[in-house]
């Protein structure tokens, strides 16, 4: 596949144009375009970003409201495992991506802007004060000072094979190079609507369905154990899919679970013909360790647990929708350990903090390139993969954006 160099210079070779910069187009502001914009940027090329919105960065500021976790301290291999991709994604893809801009670069790259980040619980990253727009007013600042055009209230509807980019005020501007990075169809307030997919389909370009990830899934409870379990945590678990197992917490909702636990587990649910969790309310003790601290109990086995096992009220509500009533201590310590929940479907797509699906990996080559629209990448959530809360996410849009960018400007 020939570079976007090599086709530029190919379109100018019958031209006597004295202005070699490259112009670059990006497609939508949020983090994995602006970091495109930035590497563009920073090798020489005149890049404009084109964006639906009043602003860039919506998504990321939205995001940040409870604290901007923008990578991990996750060990390489581990950081690495936490990606998962559609069919045909390259083995070696993440390997190759998080090595030319990983989390370290990640960490140098807000400190270079003047802010400090610091390590938390679970190897999470953050700025030093945890906000999004202080992060996000001096990177808009520098793009700016690297001459970074911002087209604002330009709705991408459409792109020609000359690389001519169409938008809903009916203008068209025409580039060397463009890339995309309109995001996947999760907050849909902040842009990310998914409204792209029709358009690369229209270029015979094939899209995995955008569905929910990193998001909430129903449960039906009874009235009785809703009373009980929302807004309730549940501490200290073992939680699986299939055969795909996680530690940590679960939050209880009116409508069913949401948490870390069950972001992680989302790939896994999502490939269940019929999705369940299953539980571990006491990962440290086995089932012969809770029944001899029933001692001499002979009834009431779940107010017993909630003393002798410490188990909280609303785990025992839980029990005993799914697996009550209990006839012995026994019988309670098995699905105390093994806890089967059934899962009715996943939260809609709008709430999801994320989406899975997007351009299949078939449809582009190492660098990002579109096969079918050469000078065209795509980044960010637009690609079919999907990571876990925790770092994960953000530090992959800027990863593929730095990619695709340096792809963009012939690297």
């Amino acid at each position: 596949m020939k570079s976007v160099c090599e086709l530029r210079s190919k379109r100018e070779s019958s031209s006597r144009i004295v202005n070699t910069q490259i112009n670059i187009a990006i497609i939508g502001g949020g983090p994995a375009g602006l970091r495109a914009a930035e590497v563009c940027a920073e090798r020489g090329a005149a890049v404009t970003i084109y964006d639906a919105k009043r602003s860039v960065g919506r998504k990321f500021l939205v995001a940040g409201k409870s604290g901007l976790n923008i990578t991990n301290i996750a060990g390489f291999e581990e950081f690495v495992a936490r990606y998962s991709g559609g069919n045909a994604m390259p083995a070696a893809f993440w390997h190759d991506c998080l090595r030319e801009f990983g989390p370290d670069a990640l960490r140098k790259w807000a400190a270079d802007l003047g802010v400090e980040t610091f390590a938390a619980s679970g190897g999470k990253v953050f700025p030093v004060n945890k906000k999004a727009a202080p992060l996000l007013r001096r990177w808009v600042a520098r793009l700016r000072e690297l001459g970074v055009r911002f087209a604002m209230n330009h709705r991408w509807t459409g792109i020609d094979s000359d690389l001519r980019i169409h938008f809903d005020d009916h203008s068209a501007v025409k580039c060397d190079a463009v890339i995309l990075a309109l995001g996947g169809a999760s907050w849909p307030e902040t842009g990310s609507d998914g409204g792209w997919v029709r358009i690369l389909e229209a270029h015979d370009i094939r899209v995995q369905p955008l569905r929910a990830a990193n998001c909430g899934w129903e449960v039906a409870w009874t009235d009785e154990t809703r009373a009980a379990v929302e807004g309730k945590p549940l501490h200290n678990l073992r939680v699986r899919a299939g055969e795909t197992g996680v530690t940590g917490e679960l939050m209880l909702t009116r409508y069913g679970i949401e948490g870390t636990c069950i972001y992680q587990l989302g790939r896994a649910l999502r490939a269940m013909e019929t999705p369940e969790l299953v539980i571990d309310f006491k990962p440290t003790f086995t089932v012969e360790k809770l029944v001899a601290k029933m001692e001499s109990a002979r009834r009431n086995f779940l107010a017993e647990a909630q003393v002798r096992w410490k188990l909280p009220a609303q785990a025992c509500a839980i029990l005993a929708q799914f697996h009550g009533p209990f006839d012995s201590a026994e019988a309670l310590a098995r699905v105390t350990k093994e806890c089967r929940i059934p899962l009715v479907r996943s939260r809609p797509i709008a709430e999801a903090i994320s989406s899975a699906g997007g351009v299949c990996w078939s449809e582009l080559d190492s660098k990002l390139m579109l096969k079918k629209l050469p000078g065209v990448f795509c980044c960010g959530e637009m690609l079919d993969w999907d990571a876990p809360t925790g770092g994960f996410l953000l530090q992959g849009c800027f990863a593929t954006g730095t990619r695709a960018a340096m792809a963009a400007c012939g690297a």
